[in-house]
């Protein structure tokens, strides 16, 4: 393989640092109020998610200076610490309780999701076993029911705990490589025939599930229960117009939208900034996944290609789905937005894998 390498995409790195930079910003304004009342500290949420930031930054500056098939060597092992993980945050006493899932590990308000490094793992080594099987992935048994297996069993783990979001998350990355790597359509349609029915049934076998998705149908129903986040998100939304209120204007984040700094945070920037603040970060989502996909059109090998079409999967997966949660199209399932909701371990996390994504855009074909 020819390893020389050129500097690496502009356009990748001023939209994931203008995408942060924004998120700073809107996680200073939308917890300022919920911090001074929990802390005495209007910058507590602020001063952490800018350690997280410079970690996650200086991650991103290692993995975009590694070349990138050295994650192709420790595939395996990564995935194997990811398992070990998965079931060491289930057992009672080390697993840390925090919204009603059992989805932490960590001491006091220090923690980490092993399920969000199992995204990441999860795509490193189906790009690794789908590139070595080139030949295979057409057939059904030998080639796609391996990778499904495999992921099908992270996805259990991580509903135990349970998290709906993250596993939705990987599940789509996890598809979006291995529809890339030749997997046969029908085998594809069939299965999600399969999913669709098993997605049923975990929404029948949790009562809030199912409240979620009649407050989706409808939230006025339940406005002060099932349907209370969905209706003060759109409350945001609504008057913030064209250009919106003004920084550090919301109404909504004065105790009435739940958690504003994570899963609802866009709406916090739609009701500040407007429609234009709102297309604003969209775009720079829709330069950061077009220039990814670039990345993965032009690697040099399939496992960079497959890496590639993995990473940018994560960020789109769960783009899609926030953006849908918080203006009304989908049922509320606790997704954060990427590099700009709060979150320690998935804010590094996302900046080390993008790393990864700008090193793979290095060596450009």
């Amino acid at each position: 393989m020819a390893k020389s390498r050129s500097a690496p995409d502009i356009w990748l790195i001023v939209s994931i640092l203008l995408i942060l930079t924004i998120g700073l910003i809107m996680v200073y304004s939308a917890s300022a109020v919920l911090s001074f009342n929990e802390f005495g500290d209007s910058f507590y949420y602020l001063k952490r998610q800018m350690l997280f930031a410079l970690l996650g930054v200086g991650a991103m500056f290692l993995t975009m200076n590694t070349d990138y098939w050295v994650w192709r060597k420790i595939s395996k092992p990564g995935l194997l610490i990811c398992f070990g993980l998965l079931v060491l945050v289930l057992i009672p006493g080390i697993g840390v309780v925090r919204g009603g899932a059992r989805s932490w590990l960590g001491i006091s308000s220090f923690g980490i999701q092993p399920s969000e490094f199992m995204k990441l793992a999860m795509v490193i080594f189906l790009s690794k076993m789908l590139a070595d099987r080139q030949g295979q992935i057409t057939t059904f048994a030998k080639g796609l029911l391996p990778p499904l297996s495999i992921m099908g069993a992270a996805f259990g783990l991580i509903m135990l705990q349970p998290d709906l979001g993250t596993g939705t998350v990987m599940v789509g990355a996890s598809l979006l490589v291995i529809f890339t790597a030749g997997a046969r359509l029908a085998h594809l349609g069939s299965l999600a025939l399969l999913g669709v029915a098993g997605l049923v049934g975990l929404v029948l076998a949790a009562p809030y599930r199912l409240q979620r998705i009649t407050a989706f149908l409808d939230p006025w129903q339940d406005p002060l229960g099932a349907g209370y986040q969905s209706i003060q998100s759109l409350y945001a939304i609504g008057p913030g117009g064209l250009v919106g209120l003004g920084l550090g204007m919301s109404r909504q984040k004065y105790n009435y939208l739940p958690e504003p700094q994570t899963d609802f945070i866009f709406s916090i920037l739609a009701e500040e900034l407007g429609f234009i603040g709102g297309m604003t970060i969209i775009l720079l989502f829709l330069v950061l996944v077009w220039r990814g996909i670039r990345a993965a059109i032009t690697a040099p090998d399939s496992f960079g290609s497959l890496l590639a079409v993995g990473i940018t999967g994560i960020i789109a997966v769960q783009v899609l789905i926030n953006i849908g949660v918080v203006i009304g199209m989908f049922p509320v399932t606790g997704i954060t937005l990427p590099l700009v909701s709060y979150g320690g371990s998935s804010l590094t996390l996302l900046l080390t894998a993008l790393g990864i994504l700008l090193n793979i855009s290095r060596y450009s074909r």
